[in-house]
């Protein structure tokens, strides 16, 4: 058998043979049956093939297949064999399908029911530990009667592969069950500190695997003091048993090793998802070691990585990528820093009216479509922005990041965007107002509550421009400054106006209209 370890996406419980836990619970259920019995007859079969060769070829003297041992051998042991089959597949049935009730019910489960099921793998190796122990006692009554020479041979020959079939037993329940497991650890019903430990599943599979079958070897060794055997006979014991501790061993120690690479294999796998941006991997969380624990670990850092980012994601709409960028950088402190910069503003015309004969929510759609525009293209130009005010909305090219001219973007936005709007909402008009100069840029608050912000003349300026587009065809109006600062490839789109005195200024402003 081969339990592979394919990609996470084939096999969240580390091998196709168990499928997914969120399949149907009905096909959970029968796949389990199917695996665990598959692989638990395997077991036994290969522990049936190994006690023949041991009685045939390492231990042949004294021999069991003499007349007298016919009716053991012929009759006897096929019913046993048989009737073990069909009362520990009903038995080991019936005490699965019992124990893991709740989990095909779909119910959680309380604390007894998770220890129940952890437990699983434990009751149904015992289960098979009795069947060859039964066996033992079996062989042993008839030798008593038959030759009672033969009762060390048989001892130890149905005994060692007893246990060698028990704990390939314990480890293959373990595997088919992985998916009631998965459920049990992630529910938290039970005592973590029950559960078993990486170092007792390495210490028990090398004491089955090689340390009892190294003690046989022993055995053997000693037993020939007290009854010497040929030179032969004694090597071909050693040496059999030797060869067989060498394959169960190998056997037992590949099957505990893969099954502790899955969960391992699995975390890392995962972790090569979220470094490829894939933030909703989530793994089932199936071994009750410490493996387990890596896997939950995994799952919360994950979590908190989600967590992060819906947070940075937020953080980002609201104050804007850029600014949220930088503040992830370094850490934002009060104060700011003089910049060059061209500040874009735009405002609804009639928004009173709008708001007076349209619903509400018919308002705010219109809204966001404006919106949807306004900000698609002031991040397109490299611009930023900085806040919205009902109705209005406050762009700065230039802070909080440097871009190659800040005056020509802004011109450029204001003319895609007044276009944009009259194709795709033209309900509704706006004005827009664009001016460049020197501001101060930088976080503006409390020391506990702050925001970045930019404060001085191009603002105030850029909306009393707003206000006067208004009374223009374009809807569009820039101040000479900026159309001066912009590019010549830019400013081969504008024209210069009439000078005007803006609102609260002193000075007058020559304005700048789109060709």
């Amino acid at each position: 058998m081969r339990l592979g370890i394919p990609r996470l996406a084939d096999a969240p419980l580390g091998s196709r043979l168990l499928g997914a836990p969120t399949d149907p619970l009905n096909r959970q259920r029968i796949r389990v049956q199917i695996v665990a019995t598959a692989l638990l007859v395997a077991a036994n079969g290969i522990g049936a093939a190994i006690a023949i060769v041991l009685v045939l070829f390492v231990l042949p003297t004294p021999s069991i297949f003499t007349p007298a041992w016919q009716t053991m051998n012929f009759v006897v042991l096929p019913v046993y064999v048989l009737g073990a089959f069909v009362i520990a597949g009903s038995v080991g049935t019936r005490l699965g399908l019992a124990t893991n009730r709740w989990h095909y019910e779909g119910r959680t489960p309380n604390a007894e029911e998770s220890a129940r099921s952890l437990a699983l793998p434990r009751r149904l190796t015992i289960l098979q530990g009795l069947f060859w122990l039964a066996a033992t006692v079996l062989y042993i009554v008839a030798a008593a009667k038959i030759d009672p020479s033969a009762i060390p041979k048989l001892f130890f020959a149905i005994g060692f592969t007893g246990i060698a079939v028990s704990a390939f037993s314990y480890q293959l329940a373990e595997f088919s069950f992985r998916a009631v497991a998965a459920v049990v650890i992630e529910t938290g019903a039970v005592d973590r500190g029950r559960l078993p430990q990486v170092t007792s599943r390495v210490r028990a599979a090398w004491i089955l695997g090689t340390g009892i079958p190294l003690a046989s070897i022993l055995l053997v060794a000693l037993s020939n003091l007290s009854h010497p055997t040929t030179v032969p006979q004694l090597a071909r014991a050693a040496g059999g048993l030797a060869l067989l501790s060498l394959v169960i061993g190998f056997g037992l120690t590949t099957l505990t090793v893969r099954l502790m690479v899955q969960p391992i294999r699995s975390v890392t796998q995962a972790m090569q998802r979220i470094a490829e941006g894939d933030l909703t991997t989530h793994l089932s969380v199936y071994d009750g070691t410490e493996l387990g624990q890596l896997q939950g670990g995994f799952n919360r850092m994950a979590e908190g990585l989600r967590e992060r980012e819906r947070i940075h994601d937020l953080f980002g709409r609201h104050v804007g990528r850029d600014v949220a960028a930088e503040a992830v950088k370094r850490n934002p402190t009060l104060g700011g820093e003089e910049r060059q910069v061209a500040a874009f503003f735009l405002d609804l015309i009639g928004s009173t009216r709008l708001a007076a004969t349209r619903p509400p929510e018919e308002v705010v759609e219109i809204l966001n479509r404006v919106f949807d525009v306004v900000v698609a293209e002031i991040d397109a130009h490299g611009g930023f922005v900085n806040k919205f005010e009902g109705d209005a909305a406050l762009a700065v090219f230039g802070a909080p990041l440097e871009i190659e001219d800040p005056a020509g973007q802004a011109l450029a936005a204001g003319r895609v965007i007044a276009r944009r709007l009259k194709a795709e909402v033209a309900e509704i008009s706006v004005g827009i107002g664009v001016s460049y100069g020197t501001a101060v840029a930088g976080n503006i608050g409390a020391r506990d509550r702050f925001e970045y912000t930019v404060i001085g003349d191009p603002i105030n300026e850029a909306a009393r421009l707003c206000d006067l587009s208004k009374q223009y065809d374009s809807l569009l109006v820039a101040s000479e400054a900026t159309l001066s600062a912009a590019s010549a490839e830019e400013a081969a789109n504008w024209e210069l106006g009439e000078s005007v005195l803006l609102r609260g200024r002193v000075d007058e402003t020559r304005l700048a209209l789109p060709r």
